[in-house]
């Protein structure tokens, strides 16, 4: 059938109506995709291109509180594989396996692999040197990634405190752990583009974003003072050779602790090759024993506050022991200290006269005081592992309960529990919280992201008692068991504590911890200093004995290094044998050679100078220095 020429027009016309509309219809969703979703599709068609090797962060830097660096960072590269872009994975897994001292085939199994990149374990954080032979095999796939790995400068310095990272970079103990969010940083990366077999796409600009670095935390550990602590506790090491060793120092006024230690101790970057009971346990924090005698001070201070005792008038008779509840309580001292003042009670750490306090203040009030100093609770350090100890239940405390916590037997304490409790019985009454870190700060910026100020709980006692505390505690030093504490040139106060060992319910033979408490100065407290000695060997095991000298030694320098000026209105030493007592230099300077022979002293002279008058000396006049000490003088010319 013929078809006319007007319906072969019409049709033609439809065709090319239909084609224009539909090309249109193209076009318009080629400009939409062009000009409208361009950017959001070729976003995503890159990120199927897009390749990534990531970057670490340097995990923010520790600090002491003068800017002194505990745990900081170390360039350490890590090699990246991208297994599709390796040609040769037998050869290239030869080759690596000779640089970096790897197994051939752990390797190869890496270069196989069915993924788009691989970080190496044979070439996690390698030296620069390893790295630059890497580079130099020039194998198309391998890659050097930039990346750090912890290292702390002083080795086992604070290490219970610092705690350690792992090879990523995480906190896994101590304040590594405790700040790890802050810390740790924001990884970055190199992005660069790959087809669908693994092959660069040179054409394409690799992109970079920049790690964003952790921030810095800073301490409130003074590192001159933590320098004197792991000293005098190297040298009790040696000398004691003990089972343990604790030593705290804090700042009574704020809770700021400016050095802490124990040992056993280790080094956080070779954490692996120490046992978990060594790093796991903060013994500052951790350990909880019976404190002996310096808990006898929360006795006092209840006694003193509740007006149950005049340490001048009220007077006391020591026969050596006394009867409570059917059990026979000694003194330390066979036979008694006799008749004497509540005073002398204090300063001669006399158990059975601080029996008679706890009778006089009753179970209820006891206790009372012994939880409001923070015993029977954490205190609330900023560190993790804290024990909070152990006190007998209320409603089972008979007499004999009673009077053993009086004295510090029957009840488990830790040594912080101690220090805060200490610091708050003669900083005029308030229990602080005690922290670690000070602040966090931002390492391009120099800006303070978080500051903390001190947490007060709560006051325990008056202005009034905590002032005869401090007395009564430097009359310890002075004239009572903790006279190896003291310190010439600063008024120290203090309370000496010897605590027999339990293991299964009994009391260990001959195994005892012994322990000094201190704060100077006494009349304005700036510094608290808690030493425990557990089991030393080859001694006496007395607190007064082991522990007070090196509590002494601490608190003598860290006061000089923290710019305390000294005193010169302390109670005069009662010396007691085998002590000698100190001499005072006299003044030289001025006088001749012939009547430096003719002063009769107990010291050497070594002097220097051909002239016949002295013109300088040193210590200076009015040092006091033990018998036999050298003075060094200078004549003219």
């Amino acid at each position: 059938m013929r078809v006319s020429n007007v319906t072969v027009r019409k049709r033609l016309m439809i065709a090319l109506i239909a084609g224009i509309t539909i090309f249109f219809i193209i076009d318009l969703r080629l400009a939409y995709v062009q000009f409208f979703r361009g950017e959001e599709l070729t976003e995503k068609a890159k990120s199927l291109w897009s390749r990534q090797i990531q970057f670490e962060p340097e995990r923010g830097e520790i600090v002491d509180r003068n800017g002194v660096a505990l745990a900081t960072n170390i360039s350490a590269p890590t090699v990246y594989i991208v297994p599709r872009q390796i040609k040769d994975p037998a050869d290239a897994a030869e080759k690596l396996a000779d640089v970096l001292e790897g197994d051939k085939e752990s390797i190869y199994k890496q270069l196989i692999k069915k993924e788009m990149s691989v970080r190496l374990p044979e070439g996690r954080k390698i030296t620069h040197a390893k790295a630059k032979k890497v580079r130099a095999l020039d194998i198309e796939g391998v890659y050097i990634g930039e990346d750090s790995k912890r290292s702390y400068p002083f080795g086992n310095y604070l290490s219970h405190v610092l705690g350690f990272a792992g090879i990523d970079n995480q906190g896994l103990i101590g304040l590594e752990l405790e700040y790890d969010d802050e810390l740790k940083g924001k990884k970055g990366s190199v992005q660069y583009y790959s087809d669908a077999k693994g092959q660069r796409m040179n054409d394409m600009a690799d992109d970079y974003e920049a790690p964003e670095n952790g921030n810095n935390l800073e301490l409130t550990i003074d590192t001159k003072v933590q320098t004197i602590i792991e000293r005098e506790l190297d040298i009790a090491e040696q000398t004691y050779n003990p089972d343990s060793l604790i030593a705290i120092a804090m700042d009574p006024n704020t809770g700021e602790i400016l050095g802490m230690s124990s040992r056993p101790g280790f080094d956080p970057a070779d954490f692996k090759n120490v046992s978990s009971e060594v790093y796991n346990r903060n013994l500052p924090i951790w350990s909880a024993y019976e404190p002996g005698s310096t808990f006898k001070i929360i006795t006092l201070a209840a006694a003193l506050e509740e007006g149950k005792v005049d340490l001048e008038k009220d007077r006391f008779f020591d026969s050596g022991s006394v009867e409570v509840g059917g059990a026979r309580l000694k003194c330390w001292k066979r036979g008694g200290h006799g008749s004497q003042s509540f005073l002398e009670v204090v300063q001669n750490s006399c158990n059975p006269g601080f029996v008679e306090l706890g009778e006089r203040l009753g179970k209820e009030k006891l206790f009372n005081y012994i939880r409001n100093f923070g015993f029977g609770e954490k205190t609330g350090i900023d560190l993790q592992g804290e024990s909070k100890g152990i006190l007998f239940n209320i409603d089972r405390v008979g007499p004999v309960e009673q009077a053993t916590t009086a004295f510090g037997q029957g009840v488990a304490v830790t040594p912080i529990q101690q220090v805060t409790a200490l610091s708050a019985a003669i900083n005029g009454g308030t229990l602080y919280t005690p922290y670690v870190a000070k602040k966090l700060i931002d390492p391009k910026t120099g800006e303070v992201i978080m500051e903390k100020q001190p947490i007060a709980k709560r006051k325990v006692i008056s202005k009034a008692t905590s002032k005869k505390i401090r007395e009564a505690l430097e009359s310890v030093v002075a004239q009572g068991t903790g006279g190896k504490a003291f310190v010439e040139g600063y008024r120290v106060g203090g309370k000496t504590g010897t605590a027999q060992k339990a293991s299964g319910g009994k009391y260990l033979e001959n195994n005892f911890i012994v322990s000094f408490i201190g704060f100077a100065p006494a009349n304005d407290p700036k510094l608290v200093v808690y030493v425990a000695v557990d089991n030393p060997k080859g001694t006496v095991q007395f607190g007064g004995t082991v522990a007070a000298p090196i509590v002494g030694k601490i608190m003598g320098d860290s006061l000089r290094a923290l710019g305390v000026k000294e005193q010169k209105n302390q109670i005069e030493k009662e010396y007691k044998y085998p002590d000698t007592p100190l001499i005072e230099v006299p003044d030289l300077v001025g006088i001749s050679k012939k009547e430096v022979s003719e002063i009769f002293l107990n010291l050497k002279i070594d002097s220097s100078g051909s002239g016949d008058t002295v013109i300088k000396q040193s210590p200076k006049p009015g040092a006091k220095v033990a018998e036999g000490s050298t003075i060094r003088i200078y004549y003219n010319d």
